[in-house]
């Protein structure tokens, strides 16, 4: 099991991923996107399981027509972990490659 990370922890890989935002009491972070259209948000959505595949992580995905919000928490850990910020930043460079 993945191991929870401390506040230090979390406000250093923060720092790497600046377009996510900390919430629920600093158990989870959340970004906000939206797409010029629904084809383009499900787009993204269904290559992002790719990533969340690869880092066998269930990430929360939330959908109305253009926009997508992802929220990610390790939920066995109670909190966040390197896995959280490691899918972060694999749905940051899928969306630098779909949007180059």
């Amino acid at each position: 099991m993945p191991t929870r990370l401390s506040p230090q922890q979390i406000a250093d890989a923060l720092a790497a991923i600046p377009a996510w935002t900390l919430v629920e009491e600093g158990s989870a972070i959340r970004r906000e996107l939206q797409f010029a259209g629904f084809d383009e948000a499900m787009a993204f959505i269904v290559a992002l399981a790719e990533v969340a595949r690869a880092l066998d992580h269930h990430p929360d995905l939330y959908n109305v027509y253009n926009r997508v919000t992802l929220r990610l928490s390790t939920h066995d850990a109670g909190g966040l972990t390197d896995r959280d910020f490691a899918f972060a930043a694999g749905a940051d460079a899928l969306l630098r490659t779909l949007s180059a």
